[in-house]
């Protein structure tokens, strides 16, 4: 998926979030955006890996793209390390909403992830799409009417 597809992925699923938690909509709108794009520090061509070319660089050579950060062993560990160093709640939620939602976009993908990294297999559904392709632009509009839903259920209600 692109990085646009994968922001509207984030902002949808961080709405939907803030439905059913009391966190502040906005924090977790933001955060999931963060967490949308980060999985893909590990391609040095995405929206994240041009703003830390360096850092996407030293991902890239250590696992690879599609494998250690998209796994749910990065989820996790990112999840105890906001834990741990991140004292509010609402953005670290919306970190990892976002996270979520960019690994099952991934796997909506032709060439699917590493979900169970370090285990080599692929994770993908059965129905795929092709990055850029007529399919995304299906999702990333589903999504936007998805957006406006949710955000209509956290502001307006």
């Amino acid at each position: 998926m692109t990085g646009k597809t994968h922001i509207i992925g984030g902002i949808t699923a961080s709405l939907a979030f803030a439905q059913i938690t009391s966190y502040d909509p906005f924090i977790l709108v933001g955060a999931g955006v963060i967490g949308a794009i980060l999985p893909d520090i590990c391609h040095g061509g995405s929206k994240i890996g041009r703003t830390l070319p360096l850092l996407s660089k030293i991902v890239n050579k250590l696992f690879g793209h599609r494998t250690f950060t998209h796994s749910l062993l990065f989820l996790v560990l990112m999840a105890v390390l906001m834990n741990g160093f991140v004292p509010n709640e609402a953005f670290t939620a919306g970190v990892l909403v976002g996270m979520a939602s960019h690994l099952l976009l991934d796997m909506a993908t032709r060439n699917g992830i590493k979900l169970l990294f370090p285990v080599k297999l692929t994770v993908r559904f059965p129905i795929t799409a092709k990055t850029g392709g007529a399919a995304e632009n299906a999702v990333f509009s589903v999504l936007s009417l998805f957006t406006v839903y949710f955000g209509y259920g956290v502001f307006i209600s």
